[in-house]
This record gives structure tokens, sequence and C-alpha cells, in this order.
């Protein structure tokens, strides 16, 4: 395995992070035991969960991730090797069964110690904002909703100064922001400059071969102001394993299940992913691999959110690691970049 450190820290972590949305709904307990027992034997010790997974979000699912993992952290007393991330839901019609007042002072307070029940622990290494309170074009939205430009906004100091108050109470190390534009990026790190505030190490938003479009704006703040990505959907709901190639409609895979989850299932997506999957077979590697290896290269990326269902997914997902990609292989990845530019949202 390969390491950082969580940016403006000394925490280490594993440029490899353990994704767990899965597990309550596409993973019973005992899977999610069995992910975590592997990934932290193959040096992973960073681990990312919200509040509101497994998704779907659905209220009699709620914190069901969490619980899996606070029972593992009972049963194993290995609370103090895993460097342990988690999320406060933003407000949304699919997030009205968890709270409808946003990052409120009460919201904070409330995820947060509720979090920290299921998990099992006094404290998060991590702890982030899910997605922006105001409209932003994330989620798979390309085009920014300027309609709605004039709504009100967080107010920043307010949540900066809560989140200050639990790293003082020692329940928080630090904070992360996630499905964020360069604009918030920039207002949550001028409020803390200008109000002696804790400062947000990272940020978690999607990154894929079919989904670039961090690098216009966002990889520039996040290497000149140390704040480092999260890349989570880094196989684009597993499209990007190639599974999907002409039509085929795998039985217990996440697309097949969710439709609705068609963020990556274009026709243009299907196309670049046909042009990728060439990269990878003449160079002797999955498109797994390759996708994945490309990510954990990048300079602004402290870490890759991996995700998976079955134990052969995560064994694949974690080997990527050991993968170096030539000048000459990411020159080939950004030729089909070129032609084929972001063609998922």
């Amino acid at each position: 395995m390969k390491y950082t450190t969580l940016p403006n820290s000394d925490i280490k972590v594993s440029k490899i992070c353990l994704g767990t949305m899965t597990w309550g709904q596409q993973n019973t307990e005992q899977e999610g035991h069995e992910q975590m027992d592997y990934a932290l034997e193959k040096g992973v010790n960073f681990f990312d969960v919200a509040e509101l997974y497994p998704i779907p979000a659905k209220a009699e699912t709620y914190g069901a991730t969490e619980k899996i993992i606070g029972s593992w952290f009972q049963k194993k007393g290995n609370r103090d090797k895993v460097v342990l991330a988690s999320k406060i839901a933003g407000w949304g019609a699919y997030t009205a069964h968890i709270r409808k007042d946003g990052f409120s002072k009460r919201a904070i307070k409330e995820a947060l110690e509720g979090s920290l029940k299921r998990l099992q622990t006094d404290y998060i290494d991590l702890y982030q904002l899910h997605w922006p309170e105001r409209a932003v074009n994330c989620f798979g939205v390309r085009e920014y909703p300027y309609q709605n430009h004039s709504e009100q906004f967080e107010n920043h100091l307010e949540i900066l100064e809560t989140l200050q108050g639990f790293i003082s109470e020692g329940k928080i190390r630090k904070i992360g922001i996630s499905n964020e534009s360069p604009w918030g990026t920039m207002q949550y790190l001028q409020t803390a400059k200008d109000h002696n505030l804790p400062r947000m190490s990272t940020i978690q938003n999607s990154y894929s071969l079919l989904h670039r479009a961090y690098e216009y704006g966002m990889s520039e703040v996040s290497l000149r102001e140390n704040i480092g990505l999260l890349a989570f959907s880094p196989l684009a709901f597993g499209v990007l394993s190639g599974k999907y190639v002409g039509g085929k409609k795998p039985s217990d895979a996440r697309v097949t299940l969710f439709p609705n989850y068609n963020r990556y299932s274009s026709a243009q997506s299907e196309k670049a992913v046909i042009e990728y999957q060439k990269i990878a077979q003449k160079n002797g590697m999955s498109l797994v691999e390759l996708s994945l290896a490309f990510i954990n290269q990048l300079p602004f990326v402290t870490s890759n959110i991996i995700g998976a269902t079955k134990m052969s997914q995560l064994k694949e997902n974690i080997n990527s690691i050991d993968i170096t990609l030539s000048e000459e292989i990411i020159n080939e990845i950004n030729g089909v970049h070129k032609i084929m530019p972001n063609p998922a949202p």
C-alpha cells in the first residue's frame, strides 16, 4: 500500500480508501466485516461512510452502514487502526426522513452524535459535509442552476464555528467538504483564515475517466490551497469495469438494480469505455486497474475511494495501487479524453 497524510495534518492515510455505501443494502453485515478485514490486512487504513448510507437513501435503512462498521469495531477492538471518515447529510427531498434544517448548529450536533453512537466510537477522524445546502451542479447535473444563484447559501462562519466546538471536545479531528464547487471551497477556506477557524482538509467529489470535470478549476484549488481530493465513483458506478458494454445487465449490478443510477450510462460514455478498454488490454491490465491507477497517480488526489459488493472486486480494486502507468499510457488516455471529454456529467 502507498500512504499520504490528510492535508494540514499528520494523519497518515492509505491512497486507497474503502468506500462502504453498499453495506446494509447490497451487502450484509457479515460481508461488510469481511471487506474491512481484508482491506485492513492489505494496508487500507482509511474508511469512508456517511450517515445516510446505504444507498439508495431510505428511512428504513438510514444509518445501517455506520452500524455495520460500529459492530466491527466492537468485535475486533481495532478502532485505533482505522482513519474513519463520515458525513452529515445535506438538505434534499430524498433526505427529508433524516432532517430538514441543513447544516444548522442543531443539525450538526444531532448528526454527529448519531454517527458516533452507531459507529461505537467517541471520535471521527474526518467529518464532512455531504453536499452544499445551495443548488450546485453535482450528482450528474452538468449545467449550473443559475436560476437559483440568488438563493440563500450556507452560513460558512456558523458552520465552521460549530465544527470548531466539536474539534475542541475531541469528537472530530479534521473536517472536509463534498460535492463542492471552487466558489464554495474558497468561501470555507477564506472564512477559516479570516476568523482563525478550522480549515477544510479535504474535498470529496466525483472523479473518473468518464467525469474529469474536477480538473476545470478545482484541481488548481486543491494544489494551491492544499485541500486534497477524495475521489468517489472512480469506476463510474461500475461502468468502467466494462460489464455493461453492449447492453449487458448483470442481475446483481448496481445500475441493473437501481436504473435511475444512469449517470454514466449514455451511449457516448460506452464509446469512451470501449476505447479505454482497448488501452487496458493493449497494456496487459484490466479496465478497472487502468481506471483506478490513473487516479491513484494524480497529484491533487489524497485518496481514491473504491467500493465493491464482491470480494473479487475488492481485491482487484486494491491491487490497482501496485500499478504505475507510464507516460505513454497516460498520453493514450488523454488522447481519448481529448476526443470524448467528460461524456458523463
